[in-house]
């Protein structure tokens, strides 16, 4: 039975998203402008914040254990939406989008990401309690994902314009050739009669994106998960680690050198956690012991990378 005292956390909760996404649209970017790298430092440095300071009113209200749970949830769910900007760069390569108006997608972007999640989520939570042996599907899941992102070919670009939901959009939906600003649709004119609505590309592209996080979400949600199945926790730390993306999009560019050997530690993260589900009832894995190694994986990556990457940068 749902009581104040279980539905206060998540009323607060989603006060302070609906607070830091006003503030977002109505005051900080109401006007179209391109992100530079200090600004986005910034504001990346503020929500990592805000996480942490969340983190500690965790440990107050709900104990030690939730709140190192918490941590290592928010630690996985940053380090996988990391891999997935990369994946967002090449979209925006590829469609030509402007960077003037690159936020206002992944804004809208992140409103559909963060109703998608609390889908995936409650399901897999759910599934968790009803079938117990789903651990052992998201658990083999996982040590799949990883084993496969470990020989991924890194050569092979994606391309959005043969996605299937690009396609399927195209056939059903009039779009126009070129972008018009931040607009997402526009109406044209045909000899002085009013002319139909059209989609422009930026559509196209928030699309595409959606698409994308959604494919993302079937990956994260299972590793949070392998380290809690409290809701509350499992939801707000994957929520913390949405809202800091856009920002984190735009630091990107200035720290690619530090994320060079990345992909081994994800492909390593993933694989750990997978055992950790699939092991559940045998060997019993703290999650402060997840923590260390998960952390640790992700130190090692950017001191890999600092040191034996190759610095030169390359033309484009």
């Amino acid at each position: 039975m749902l009581t104040l005292e279980i539905l206060t956390p998540w009323i607060l909760f989603h006060f302070l998203v609906l607070a830091l996404l006003a503030l977002d649209l109505l005051f900080l970017n109401r006007k179209a402008h391109e992100i530079k790298f200090r600004e986005a430092l910034f504001w990346s440095a503020i929500y990592v914040s805000l996480a942490l300071l969340f983190n500690v009113g965790v440990y107050l209200v709900k104990g030690y254990h939730p709140a190192v749970e918490f941590l290592t949830g928010y630690l996985i769910e940053i380090s996988l939406s990391v891999d997935n900007l990369f994946v967002f760069l090449t979209i925006f390569t590829i469609f030509s989008v402007p960077r003037l108006h690159q936020h206002r997608v992944l804004f809208w972007g992140i409103i559909g990401a963060v109703l998608m999640r609390a889908l995936f989520i409650f399901a897999g939570i759910g599934l968790v309690h009803t079938f117990h042996w789903m651990v052992y599907v998201f658990g083999g899941f996982l040590i799949v994902t990883g084993i496969k992102l470990l020989f991924q070919n890194e050569t092979e670009k994606p391309d959005p314009q043969n996605y299937w939901p690009v396609k399927f959009a195209k056939r059903w939906l009039p779009f126009t050739d070129n972008y018009h600003g931040g607009k997402f649709f526009v109406r044209t004119d045909h000899a002085g009669h009013v002319g139909h609505i059209k989609g422009t590309p930026l559509f196209l592209v928030l699309i595409v994106i959606e698409i994308v996080d959604t494919i993302f979400a079937m990956d994260s949600v299972p590793a949070i998960i392998a380290i809690t199945t409290d809701p509350f926790i499992v939801y707000t730390s994957n929520i913390f680690a949405i809202l800091g993306l856009r920002s984190m999009y735009f630091a990107l560019a200035g720290l690619i050198p530090l994320f060079h050997y990345l992909k081994y530690a994800l492909s390593t993260i993933l694989v750990f956690v997978g055992i950790k589900l699939v092991l559940t009832n045998i060997v019993y894995i703290s999650t402060l012991l997840s923590l260390g190694v998960i952390g640790a994986l992700l130190l090692f990556s950017i001191i890999a990378s600092v040191l034996f990457a190759n610095k030169t940068p390359k033309k484009t």
